[in-house]
């Protein structure tokens, strides 16, 4: 049994492009071909652990997930996160690899997802990228849709003044033209591409705030009881995604929809069937919504790709 430590794994990452693995993971999905559990949660006070855990049918490796963000580390700390990948033989059931990548690999394939729903959703002219939330994601997500559009422009919403200077001194340094606001009207007027990362339990981006043409991927809703979008947005929208039908029918965006009654079941495609189709976005008016609540087969393919550049 390999153990495989986050600076070996940092050391492996750019010479991957898991991106198209990702991709096809989705695909194989939404064809059936993926044998997922359902997601195993503790939830307490302080944070969230999640249990992520799967295998593509007839291939070699099965994988356990195991990650946590713990978001009140006292009164002005920052959120942390910790976990590990683990890596299994399907044909014996030996356990071939520890990555001990302290939740590094959730990120990178959290933000490779929302590249992919992107890259079939959003419009053709990105003028402008809106980013909701200030941490390691909202910086990842917005580094990563590089891959899909040449826009260099973000305005970034967040609740801290401080983080907000932080996140455009960072992002700046990195090249891009950030614009920070604490009124999140300001980001949905000015951006079209928009990507929310936050812990939120109440909507923060209503119906009335997004005009047409505009894309919405939600990433912070991985919970029953986390919300970012207005339940009447997805009412709006024209395309209505998820990662997986099943797991965002008990939690994320899709969920609480759902339980609104603004929505039904028919309105909402998987992600893995866009993919397949190549058919996303049809015109520049549409608005789009992808609620993106993680699915193992993300972990499969980026901890099969790590194990198997190690050996």
């Amino acid at each position: 049994m390999k153990i495989i430590t986050k600076a070996e794994i940092e050391k492996i990452l750019p010479t991957l492009d898991p991106i198209p693995a990702i991709e096809q993971g989705f695909v194989e999905y939404s064809q059936g071909k993926c044998n997922i559990p359902p997601v195993g949660e503790l939830i307490m006070e302080t944070g969230d652990i999640h249990i992520k855990y799967g295998c593509i049918n007839k291939q070699d490796f099965y994988v356990i997930k195991i990650a946590s963000g713990f978001f009140d580390t006292g009164e002005n700390g920052p959120m942390t996160s910790d976990g590990m990948m683990m890596v299994f033989s399907q044909k014996t059931g030996a356990v071939l690899a520890i990555l001990h990548d302290e939740c590094l690999l959730t990120d990178i394939r959290t933000a490779i997802a929302g590249t992919i729903s992107a890259k079939y959703l959003a419009p053709k002219n990105v003028t402008a990228i809106g980013i909701v939330g200030t941490g390691v994601q909202a910086r990842l997500q917005a580094e990563y849709l590089k891959s899909v559009t040449d826009c260099k422009k973000i305005i970034v919403w967040g609740r801290s003044p401080e983080k907000l200077v932080e996140f455009r001194n960072d992002m700046r340094a990195k090249g891009y033209d950030v614009t920070a606001t604490m009124e999140i009207e300001e980001l949905c007027n000015n951006a079209n591409l928009i990507v929310t990362t936050t812990p939120a339990t109440e909507p923060l981006i209503m119906a009335s705030h997004v005009k047409p043409g505009t894309h919405i991927t939600a990433m912070g809703s991985d919970t029953p009881d986390k919300q970012e979008l207005d339940t009447a947005l997805l009412a709006l929208a024209d395309i209505v995604v998820a990662d997986s039908i099943s797991q965002c029918q008990l939690r994320g965006e899709i969920n609480m929809a759902l339980k609104a009654g603004t929505i039904t079941n028919d309105k909402v495609v998987e992600l893995g069937d866009i993919i397949a189709s190549g058919v996303g976005r049809t015109n520049d008016q549409q608005i789009t919504i992808a609620d993106l609540t993680g699915v193992a087969v993300q972990d499969i393919k980026i901890a099969e790709a790590v194990y198997l550049a190690s050996l």
